[in-house]
């Protein structure tokens, strides 16, 4: 599978994004530990979680529990896998989102992230959203600085930032912001200046629900023809199309499309390997 790197560290060119598994709709644990088998089997070696991805107020962490029994009990060798994880949500368990971005709360949601993923370092962990809640973002990024500093983590990266927040994030890190994870799919372009911007700094720009997300990824090729038209040329689904498309945007893109079943999440990783040409690249974004 395509390479691309995150920091230092090389991690295959697709992720897989593990909320699918954790929240509202979820499968039987047995069906999630094979899905995440599978993407080891197809070459992945990206994992995107977080301490909120749980339904019940008494699960926190759910998906890092299930991402660290998949590992586990996988029966190849699981050395090159970076777990990258985040902090700063919260879901009370009623079905709604909080942030809680204090220094305070990031130091014990990296303590509990420590235990359920069974290691003594994390190796990427972001914040999660900056906190609305007058929690001056340096202080948050700041904490990030920190657990760095202590070896708590061995990457720092940030989720939901605005190209000023990127920026500043990277000045209070000492330039060792390694990752920005944002929403972005062809459904969601909003984050192109983000994009752009970790292109020209050179750091890894991971597209969350790259495929529109849970209850919009597989009518994909429905809602983008020139998605489908090109799938349809190259025998394969408009899902891998789309990935491949956001791979060819720029270097420093890794996509983490979620998913819950096996056979999507080897489809998805087949994308890493889909070369598109100029002309259909240009196809695809005369679609917007």
């Amino acid at each position: 599978m395509q390479q691309r790197r995150i920091g230092n560290v090389q991690v295959s060119a697709i992720g897989l994004g593990g909320m699918p598994m954790s929240i509202e709709g979820r499968p039987d644990r047995a069906r999630s530990i094979a899905t995440i088998h599978a993407s080891l089997e197809a070459g992945v070696t990206l994992f995107d979680t977080a301490d909120s991805y749980h339904l019940h107020a008494d699960e926190v962490g759910h998906n890092e529990s299930l991402i660290a029994e998949a590992l586990k009990s996988y029966g190849g060798t699981t050395g090159e896998v970076l777990i990258a994880t985040k902090g700063g949500h919260l879901r009370p368990g009623d079905g709604s989102w909080t942030i809680d971005s204090s220094p305070k709360h990031l130091r014990e949601a990296v303590e509990g992230s420590l235990k359920r993923l069974g290691v003594d370092s994390i190796g990427l962990y972001q914040l999660h959203r900056p906190d609305p809640h007058g929690v001056p973002y340096e202080d948050s990024v700041g904490t990030i600085g920190e657990l760095l500093d202590e070896g708590k983590i061995q990457m720092a990266g940030i989720s939901n930032a605005n190209p000023a927040q990127i920026k500043l994030a990277q000045e209070v890190l000492g330039g060792r912001l390694v990752s920005v994870q944002n929403q972005f799919s062809p459904a969601y372009l909003s984050s192109r200046p983000e994009l752009d911007l970790c292109d020209e700094m050179g750091i890894a720009f991971l597209p969350y629900s790259p495929l529109g997300g849970i209850q919009k990824a597989g009518g994909l090729g429905g809602h983008h023809v020139p998605f489908q038209e090109v799938a349809d040329a190259h025998g394969v689904s408009p899902q891998q199309v789309t990935l491949a498309w956001m791979l060819q945007i720029a270097p420093v893109v890794i996509p983490i499309p979620g998913s819950s079943r096996p056979e999507t999440a080897t489809d998805s990783a087949r994308a890493a390997d889909l070369k598109l040409t100029d002309d259909e690249l240009r196809k695809l974004n005369s679609a917007f």
